[in-house]
């Protein structure tokens, strides 16, 4: 008898990387005279209904702050397991922290709000005739002041053999294929559709295929589900690019109907099998899908097993983030009436938590690109032994938002209890977040070492410029205040009052101050047209950039800039 899955519910998360430099270029106006961050509401409404079939069939994304922070409101519970700092940072709320002296959090959080009437629905297809539809329970978006954005799209379903959810975790997840292979031998899905029931009928609102695939510059063929969900962003001229590869983040709950599986069947090798089929996004199998010894190696570091005695077990990969119970129950306190303790964690505080991590790694990831993009600017500028002002300004900046990130965005722990602490450390273990942040930290140092480098070295050519353009002058000064002495006599005779005998003597002196200060001047002016590129900017003004906006408009950070 095949497991059944009593209850799944899973987030697919898309993490991408707004191409701000872009976007403010096409809508520049949306932002005049205001920070990113309070730009990016106007953004998102400016866009016409009409222009996208997501706005019109299920609705357009709207603003989804905490508004209420009662004892019995989703805000309390969902912020009180954060330290504070933690709960000021990561979470959109309205009413507190809006001061003169506090600033709201720099992000923002959005959905489209479904209704019970009107169910939206995912449905995905492959070439062997595999297909599973699910409802859409969840549509929810979160933007970060630094240019990241998270896209989750939650679908649930009850009741159904454990292949089944299997093949959906796997399959739905896919953003585009990694190759014509995986259509042909249906490792990703050959079709996907968004539909909308109402009471009239079914109407399909997304139906896209991969056949005519191909790159857009160097990004991927996205998935028009994912594009026409960020319908606010056009992906064509590049305002954004995926951060990870061609699969989603997978988040998945998953209940085990107790009454499909044997008596004690959580403390068998069959369940760690069967969990790891979940874990590492595979299909159901009877034993592990890699070398045993080599799995079971893996799961000691990447499960979490401190619930393992009552079935429930945490996985995290890079790629996955799975929660697995049996049925539903009392967990000791917790009544059932209140609702389901292990489902309503991994809906709240985890879900927060696997938001957060995912932001950090798809900031590093970020990080990375953008460090190599300008470091090869400041390559080709070095080849003409000059950088430019604005190649120097993408490195200031892309500091800038590096000292940002580590001193107000990161955290090594978020919440205040151990439970929670214990799931960061193993999420932020499986993302690498703390080699990666050490690594992009070594490399803006370097890319800033050798920016002081340059900037001493023109530093001491300035000065031996103009020890030099002093050392004329100045003799210039002595010579023309030599023959504006008051000296008397024959000097005076010679320079001044010349005769018949001694004019000679006059013109010569004449011509010989004549040049030495058109030499002087000369040599002045040479100096400062022939290195005017360094003086340039000590005479214009300081262009002044919003704090949270890194990317100055017109300065792209992708590669045709």
């Amino acid at each position: 008898m095949e497991p059944v899955i009593q209850h799944l519910h899973t987030y697919f998360l898309f993490s991408f990387a707004v191409d701000r430099g872009e976007v403010l270029a096409r809508h520049g106006e949306i932002w005049q005279g205001r920070y990113w961050i309070d730009g990016l509401d106007d953004w998102i409404n400016s866009h016409l209904v009409q222009d996208s079939p997501v706005a019109t069939s299920i609705g357009r994304w709207e603003r989804a702050s905490y508004t209420q922070f009662d004892l019995e409101s989703p805000a309390y519970q969902d912020m009180i397991f954060f330290h504070p700092f933690v709960r000021r940072i990561f979470f959109d709320t309205a009413g507190i922290g809006a001061s003169d002296n506090e600033i709201e959090a720099l992000l923002r959080c959005y959905h489209i709000p479904l209704s019970k009437e009107n169910k939206l629905f995912f449905l995905a297809e492959d070439r062997r005739e595999r297909e599973a539809e699910l409802e859409v329970t969840d549509l929810r978006l979160f933007l970060f002041a630094n240019g990241i954005g998270i896209l989750a799209i939650g679908v649930e379903a009850f009741d159904i053999p454990l292949s089944k959810a299997l093949w959906i975790n796997e399959m739905m997840r896919k953003v585009y294929p990694s190759s014509g292979r995986q259509l042909r031998e249906g490792r990703s899905p050959s079709k996907v559709t968004l539909s909308v029931e109402t009471p009239y009928g079914r109407t399909n609102v997304i139906e896209a295929g991969f056949e005519n695939s191909a790159m857009i510059g160097f990004l991927p063929p996205v998935s028009e589900v994912i594009t026409s969900l960020l319908y606010f962003a056009d992906y064509r001229h590049e305002e954004y690019e995926p951060v990870l590869d061609e699969r989603a983040i997978v988040y998945s709950y998953l209940a085990l109907d107790p009454a499909s599986v044997p008596e004690n069947f959580h403390k068998t090798e069959e369940y760690d099998i069967l969990f790891s089929r979940a874990l590492y996004v595979d299909h159901a199998g009877d034993d592990y899908r890699y070398a045993r010894g080599f799995t079971k190696r893996l799961m000691e570091q990447q499960v979490y097993r401190r619930w393992a005695h009552q079935g429930t077990l945490y996985g995290f990969t890079s790629y996955s983030n799975v929660t697995m119970c049996f049925g539903t129950f009392d967990c000791d306190d917790h009544q059932l009436s209140e609702g389901f303790l292990i489902h309503r964690m991994f809906d709240s505080r985890y879900y927060l938590m696997a938001i957060i991590a995912l932001f950090y790694r798809a900031t590093l990831l970020d990080f990375a690109e953008r460090v190599a993009l300008v470091s090869r600017r400041l390559y080709v500028d070095f080849q003409d032994g000059r950088l430019s002002d604005a190649n120097i300004e993408r490195a200031n900046y892309l500091r800038y938002e590096f000292l940002v990130f580590s001193n107000y965005w990161h955290f090594d722990e978020l919440a205040n209890k151990d439970e929670e602490s214990e799931h960061f450390r193993m999420l932020s273990a499986v993302y690498d977040i703390t080699s990666m942040k050490l690594e992009v930290e070594r490399e803006i140092d370097k890319l800033n070492a050798s920016l002081q480098e340059y900037y001493s070295a023109r530093n001491t050519q300035a000065v031996n410029r103009l020890a030099f353009v002093s050392t004329i002058l100045g003799a210039g000064a002595v010579v023309t205040g030599f023959f504006g002495m008051n000296f008397s006599s024959s000097f005076e005779k010679a320079f001044f009052a010349p005769n018949e005998h001694t004019l000679w003597l006059h013109w010569l002196a004449i011509f010989g101050v004549v040049g030495f200060c058109l030499f002087a001047l000369g040599i002045t002016f040479y100096l400062f047209t022939r290195n005017w590129q360094d003086y340039r900017s000590v005479l214009r003004n300081a262009q002044e950039v919003a704090p949270g906006v890194a990317r100055k408009p017109g300065v792209r950070r992708n590669t045709k800039s």
